[in-house]
């Protein structure tokens, strides 16, 4: 926490150091800790060493720094960074290289040059006070002056805003953020709604809103935090996946988080239920659901599980069935034909799951690999449509999408896009305008959360069939909800399970050793020629051999392109051996920097041409119809002068970024396992350290084995491997979907 001045609390006044930033050789993004080299007016060409939170300064900017001299046993004398903020250049270098750092969009490298050597040191106040000037440059038009103009004026509100939010502990990369959301009013709504950040602006949460509201005056015991503290308790249950809590863990977590009593935060809870902020109900539990607890939800997922539990209900028992010709229709003759175009037979529990999709308007099919699903879905959509059934397939990744779509023949597509969600996240197809089919497919199952399963299930036009896909094995969605669990654990849903693993399979060390993860058992490691695993212990050389792995082992024994279809999977995204470490070390050897290729830096994180990325949030805004939380694809394009980043997702779109954006992006030459949900790869290549302890599951270790197709290479520590095979998991869910698929229809 620092004072106004920029002087830590407790610490004596601190030294000013004038200097422009110049290269950034080390960004933690969590911590906002970075090393820097910056050129100061009184070093002359020396570059001198500067540390500490400098998190969202950009390369070329003047910044006035506050903080002490010092030495480091191995670095020798550094300037120790308490605060910093920006100012505008005076030198005709440094307005140079502040124009064309990109911060001005419409003006990059060479634009700055000619502006620069037409105004001279000028060149600020012309821009502040007679923009029209900017015309006398030769290539600049009227149009892109007033584009420059604009941005200057933003960049100067952003500037008055920022100085206000450092002054109350808050990031330069959280405060661009808060501008975005409020525009001139962020200072009006950080004063006296601080707790609204939290909910309004994404990237930041319950804490950091909370030391802003401190900052303000905000007491430590107000009502007004306490019921944000619950609503933030509750918020970060189902970032965890429960759908809602039992009342007493509710309070005992956020008695935890805010430091205040138990009385009071109880007292505030029944307020919140009072106010409708929050939902009560009594929820039954356990096998029998003889006993009940007094389950709290934020108002959405009570909702989404009310809806899901009675269309679904609803389609089971509507009267009309589109797909009428399958309940009368000779399935000897059906498997005959069937037999003709496909040129093999269904196995036994193969050809039950053919007849109850077909058959029953809702049903679940799972299964896991080497178990054919797949063959079980194309024979499904294969007989639908030779009765001319309108079939509609869908998944929740692209990457299964295009999966589903190679397996069946036939177009598939994402479950985002299928709904044409707006901004906002509401459906463009609902029950008012529901899709056009009669048979809907949606693989990769286990991956739907709750509130994505609702939408889909409103949109599915009554007598319509509806059938879920997955392997319940794997992990559960990222989002809330466990809904294909839910779904088995109703015994009103018709399911099939697939048990048989097919001869073929059985040569796969893939399919074998997940299927011995799954029941417990160790891998076979020296079995199989698609298995392998490089034993060592510490994380530092544990990802060090993972990249070699990747950069090197991989591309030679077996001709795999490492970027494009080599995909390291993490438990974790901390630590040396985690995917954010990693992503790091991976980016150096397969994406490093080169002499003339513009690269973009954004918190902790260097943006390359060529980089593999994924998205970090829904953004129904961006591309033709959203880019959304998963979407992976690789830069194409960095354009300074627009501030522009450019991606190619992997459903072959081509997305921009602007550059105040790309807090959107992260790097994914590594990711975490959960992240890697739904989505399938060459090659996996899976670092285990025991520094991971508590994430080392069956089911997480499971997802990470069946998302390869050819190939899984483990690199780390057997005590991990057995560690991840022998713990069963974590427990399930607090979600109250199965029992209300028990509830008569009319409740």
């Amino acid at each position: 926490m620092t004072n106004p001045s920029g002087t830590p609390a407790g610490r004596p006044p601190g030294t000013e150091l004038n200097c422009v930033l110049e290269r950034i050789t080390y960004a933690n993004e969590e911590t906002g800790y970075t090393i820097a080299r910056v050129a100061a007016e009184r070093s002359g060409s020396e570059l001198l060493t500067v540390v500490g939170p400098l998190l969202g300064a950009q390369v070329g900017e003047s910044l006035r720094l506050t903080g002490r001299w010092g030495s480091h046993p191995r670095y020798g004398r550094q300037f120790e960074v308490w605060s910093y903020t920006t100012v505008l250049p005076a030198t005709i270098q440094g307005i140079r290289r502040y124009l064309g750092s990109g911060l001005i969009k419409g003006i990059g490298p060479k634009m700055a040059e000619r502006i620069v050597d037409h105004f001279g040191t000028d060149t600020l106040r012309v821009i502040e006070e007679e923009p029209g000037r900017l015309v006398e440059v030769p290539g600049l038009g009227p149009k892109r002056t007033r584009m420059i103009a604009d941005a200057w004026e933003e960049q100067k509100i952003i500037k008055e805003v920022m100085v206000f939010l450092q002054g109350v502990g808050v990031s330069t990369s959280i405060a661009v953020r808060i501008f975005k959301q409020y525009g001139e009013a962020s200072i009006g709504v950080v004063r006296k709604e601080p707790y609204r950040l939290a909910d309004d602006v994404w990237g930041i949460g319950f804490k950091t809103a909370d030391t802003i509201a401190q900052a303000v005056g905000i007491p430590h015991d107000s009502p007004e935090r306490v019921k944000a503290g619950l609503r933030y308790t509750l918020s970060q249950a189902a970032d965890d996946g429960h759908c809602y809590l039992p009342a007493p863990n509710l309070v005992a977590d956020a008695v935890k988080i805010l430091d205040v009593p138990a009385e009071p935060t109880a007292a505030c809870l029944e307020e919140l239920v009072a106010e409708e902020g929050v939902v009560r109900e009594d929820v039954p539990v356990g096998e029998g659901g003889d006993t009940t607890v007094p389950a709290i939800y934020l108002v959405p997922f009570h909702r989404a599980e009310q809806s899901l539990a009675g269309t679904l209900r609803g389609l089971l028992t509507f009267g009309h069935d589109r797909l009428e010709a399958f309940r009368s229709v000779d399935w000897s003759a059906a498997f005959d034909w069937l037999r003709g175009r496909t040129g093999a037979d269904l196995a036994p529990e193969q050809a039950q799951a053919v007849r109850l999709a077909l058959t029953e308007k809702v049903a679940v099919l799972t299964g896991g690999p080497g178990c054919g699903k797949s063959f079980t879905v194309r024979s499904v959509v294969t007989l639908a449509r030779a009765k001319r059934a309108k079939v509609i397939l869908a998944a929740p990744t692209g990457r299964a999408a295009k999966r589903l779509s190679e397996l069946t023949g036939h177009e598939a597509t994402t479950v985002h896009r299928l709904l044409q969600l707006r901004p906002g996240g509401d459906a463009s197809f609902d029950r008012d305008n529901p899709l056009d089919a009669d048979l809907v497919v949606v693989d990769e199952a286990s991956m739907l959360d709750l509130l994505l399963a609702n939408k889909l299930a409103k949109a599915v036009p009554p007598g319509a069939h509806l059938l879920f896909v997955g392997d319940v094995d794997q992990l559960p969605s990222v989002g809330a909800g466990e809904v294909l669990r839910d779904l088995l654990a109703a015994p009103d849903i018709p399911r099939v399970r697939l048990t048989q693993i097919f001869r073929q399979a059985q040569e796969s060390g893939v399919v074998v050793n997940a299927h011995r993860v799954n029941t417990g058992q160790q891998p076979l490691v020296r079995e199989f020629p698609d298995f392998f695993l490089f034993p060592c212990e510490e994380p530092e050389e544990i990802a060090a051999l993972t990249v070699d792995v990747v950069a090197r082992r991989i591309p030679a024994k077996f001709g795999i392109d490492p970027r494009r279809d080599v995909q390291v999977l993490a438990p974790m995204h901390r630590g040396a051996a985690g995917a954010g470490a990693l992503n790091i070390a991976l980016q150096e050897a397969l994406t490093p920097a080169r002499e003339g290729m513009p690269e973009r830096r954004y918190g902790g994180r260097v943006f390359r041409v060529g980089d593999k990325v994924t998205q970090l949030r829904n953004n129904y805004d961006k591309g033709a119809a959203g880019v959304f939380n998963g979407t992976v694809g690789v830069v194409t394009a960095i354009t300074p002068e627009e501030s522009r980043l450019t991606v190619r997702t992997d459903e072959d779109e081509h997305v921009d970024y602007s550059f105040d954006e790309l807090d959107e992006l992260a790097h994914a030459y590594a990711v975490s396992i959960h992240r890697s949900q739904g989505s399938e790869y060459p090659a996996v290549v899976i670092p285990l350290a025991t520094s991971a302890w508590m994430m080392l599951q069956r089911n997480l270790l499971y997802t990470a084995i069946t998302r390869a197709k050819r190939l899984v290479v483990i690199v780390g520590s057997r005590r991990a491997l057995g560690q991840a095979v022998r713990t069963r998991g974590a427990g399930r869910r607090h979600t109250g979907l199965t029992h209300r698929l028990h509830q008569r229809a009319d409740r």
